[in-house]
């Protein structure tokens, strides 16, 4: 078998797709120029942090390397018989002040090292959140939440080490190798070219190792997210699952991707059980030759003994230096993958409009639309509409139809694949999307508490809004009462770990944050559907103040919605087939009057 490069080796790594399973679909891993440059963007952004780290580092190693010169000299001094020139009290001063200022910038080493890395992993937290936020619904709805739950938690914790450890320890490293060498090559120039016969045995291994642990680190990292996905969505979907006795089938899945996953463990660390002996024995190889040579060039007359007990002490400290590159090299390899997987997201286009276009008008059209979610597979077929300011529609039609995506398409939340959405003459796809949510917003049967206050919850939709603003918002969704009742007042706290709110509320906690939004065109999606027949008639009521005055467009489920509407658009197969008011679809004896007496004669009278 072969590895991620096509190279045989030892141990085979699983025998299937290296990248990621190849049923599941995942968010983009960012290339590595798109990895690059973001890191190169942290830099720029911490490059005085960075610089001061250096600094000290440096200032900490030139003090560390006094002892070995001292101890050379003293050496130097006893070989040649002049015990009168030693100076040993001298000597010892020197030391303990060079040992006190390397123990002082050792811990400025620790402590900036440590601080730069929470600043760049507090950063790279900020830039993810932020942009998976303003990623388009569709994107995230085709991915599913495992992956991207698998990013924000396990490729950030594998990241956090990284971030506080692994950059700043990699920094001081290579500097601290590149001083030792250079002072062994300022001591003792013999010396060093004998240590670098040790680089070929450490660039060998390394190169086997590095050639293979990328794309072994992505796969694991992938088939990690293959098993999130696959509990996440068997849990969310537990009553489905029993439902339909697909227990056995969900486990199997599980499995499978947990063996998949374990395989990709199993070879990773593999890999690591051949380079971490490499490492040993190019450090005793290191020491060993600068020893053996070192004592022929003295015999030889061409160094001092002084010189070789500098030499042997610079290249001992060598080792530490470069452990501590190949260790944390090692571990940005794993954190490589992550940071790729979390900068994966800035790959994903998101149109933001390039603010050239602004609304000059309410009224929304669309105009021979077309759109699907997969590529060769259109939802919408040629949809032709025109929503006059404060009219209101309604959407209805079979199930499956295309009635919630075209009610997406005219929110704005979906741009149409062929053809154009408009709001006042200017497309939609064209304006940012904060300047969309200003004018239009999608109420749909999903809705959500946050954690924090009810006062916090609210402040979502208009941060500068006073407490007055709050509770009136409250009282246009007749929610007033509740809100008022609580002990806290507007600083309750609500959602997970707080006050446990109804269905019914929350969806009101929703329709105030939309009155404080104040968009004019608002886009149903049968905001009522899933609560029960008593509460969805009062939400109903405080609905109904909200959409005064509004242009709206309304999905219908159920066809008492639509009885109410201006204008009734059925849609079949993606397809607008009757456009018309009630009264006037219901006589034509079409598809809607069938729809109309098929759910009239089978309600029960209330």
């Amino acid at each position: 078998m072969r590895s991620g490069t096509g190279r045989r080796i030892g141990l085979s790594p699983p025998a299937y797709d290296p990248a990621a399973p190849e049923d599941v679909t995942i968010l983009p891993v960012g290339r590595p120029a798109t990895v690059r440059a973001y890191v190169r963007e942290l830099l720029r952004r911490h490059r005085r942090a960075f610089l001061t780290l250096i600094t000290v580092n440096t200032l900490a190693v030139t003090a560390s390397m006094v002892g070995p010169y001292l101890l050379g000299h003293v050496v130097d001094e006893l070989a040649s018989g002049e015990r009168d020139d030693l100076h040993l009290g001298r000597t010892v001063a020197v030391f303990v002040v060079a040992l006190t200022v390397q123990t002082v910038f050792v811990r400025e080493v620790r402590l900036r090292g440590a601080m730069l890395g929470e600043q760049m992993l507090a950063d790279l937290r900020e830039d993810f959140l932020v942009r998976s936020v303003g990623l388009p619904p569709g994107v995230l709805e085709r991915a599913g939440t495992g992956d991207l739950l698998s990013r924000i938690t396990t490729d950030i914790d594998r990241l956090a080490s990284a971030m506080r450890e692994a950059v700043p320890q990699l920094s001081i490293g290579v500097v601290w190798a590149a001083l030792l060498l250079g002072a062994l090559g300022v001591t003792a120039p013999p010396l060093l070219l004998v240590a670098l016969i040790a680089a070929p045995v450490l660039l060998v291994g390394c190169v086997w190792y590095y050639r293979r642990a990328p794309a072994s680190y992505r796969s694991e990292a992938a088939g990690y997210a293959a098993v999130a996905a696959a509990l996440a969505e068997t849990v969310d979907a537990g009553r489905t699952v029993e439902a339909h006795r697909l227990g056995g089938r969900r486990v199997d899945l599980s499995e499978r991707r947990i063996r998949e996953w374990t395989a990709w463990e199993r070879y990773t660390l593999y890999l690591r059980s051949v380079l971490f002996p490499v490492i040993n024995v190019s450090n005793v190889l290191i020491i060993g030759v600068v020893l053996m040579a070192g004592g022929y060039f003295v015999s030889r007359g061409w160094i001092g003994v002084g010189q070789l007990t500098t030499g042997a002490l610079l290249a001992q400290m060598l080792v530490d230096p470069v452990g501590l590159i190949l260790r944390w090299y090692d571990e940005l390899q794993t954190a490589h993958v992550s940071l790729a997987r979390l900068v994966g997201v800035r790959e994903i286009a998101v149109d933001a409009g390039d603010g050239s276009v602004s609304p000059e008008g309410r009224d929304v059209a669309a105009d021979d639309v077309r759109f699907g979610y997969y590529a060769g597979s259109d939802v919408l077929h040629g949809v032709t509409m025109s929503v006059p300011t404060g009219t209101r529609v309604a959407l209805v039609g079979p199930s499956g139809a295309g009635k919630s995506t075209l009610g997406r398409l005219l929110a704005g939340i979906y741009g149409p694949r062929t053809g154009e959405v408009t709001l006042g003459g200017a497309e939609l796809a064209r304006m940012p999307a904060e300047s969309v949510r200003r004018h239009v917003a999608l109420v749909n049967q999903e809705h959500h508490v946050f954690v924090g206050s009810l006062r916090d919850n609210l402040l979502l939709a208009r941060t500068d809004a006073d407490d007055a603003q709050l509770r009136e918002a409250l009282r246009a969704v007749d929610a007033d009462r509740w809100a008022d009742a609580l002990d806290d007042g507007l600083d309750t706290e609500v959602g997970s770990g707080g006050l446990a709110v109804t269905p019914a509320q929350a969806q009101q906690i929703a329709l105030a944050r939309l009155v404080l939004a104040d968009p004019h065109t608002l886009v149903l999606d049968e905001a009522t559907s899933l609560l029960d027949p008593r509460a969805a008639r009062d939400l109903e009521r405080s609905l109904a103040q909200v959409l005064e005055g509004r242009t709206v467009v309304a999905i219908a489920h159920r066809l008492h919605t639509a009885h109410d509407a201006d204008v009734i658009a059925v849609v079949e197969d993606g397809r607008i087939s009757e456009l018309g008011p009630h009264d006037t679809l219901v006589a034509a004896g079409g598809p809607y009057s069938a729809l109309w007496h098929s759910w009239h004669g089978s309600r029960t009278p209330e």
